[in-house]
């Protein structure tokens, strides 16, 4: 079992940055792909990032250039930097994490991003 917690969500303007972080707790990490999917209000769940164990990494297009995805395996933490801002990042985002060759997903609650115009 492992449980994904997000931290670092706020409001914005336009423009600006936040780097959200997913703390893992329990065992494993190290040979997960994790990533962050964002849903707005009234759409459906996207994914955002994916990186993979040794930090092969995939953006949608939308945030391309303008997020970055990492991970600490020794502190078994994930992150998401956000720069320029828009209004239409504004969504609920989720941690997600699943084992090579494994089955089973595993989800954080989700943090609120805001960005104002």
């Amino acid at each position: 079992q492992v449980q994904l917690v997000e931290s670092g969500g706020g409001s914005v303007q336009a423009g600006g940055s936040l780097r959200l972080s997913c703390a893992a707790v329990g065992s494993g990490f190290s040979n997960m792909n994790i990533g962050w999917y964002r849903q707005a209000l009234g759409k459906q769940r996207e994914q955002v990032a994916l990186i993979k164990p040794y930090s092969v990494t995939n953006y949608a297009d939308s945030v391309k250039g303008r997020f970055t995805i990492s991970r600490d395996n020794a502190k078994n933490t994930a992150y998401l930097q956000m720069n320029s801002l828009k209004p239409e990042d504004t969504a609920v985002y989720y941690c997600y994490a699943r084992r090579l060759g494994q089955p089973n997903e595993y989800w954080g609650r989700g943090t609120q991003v805001t960005v104002s115009s």
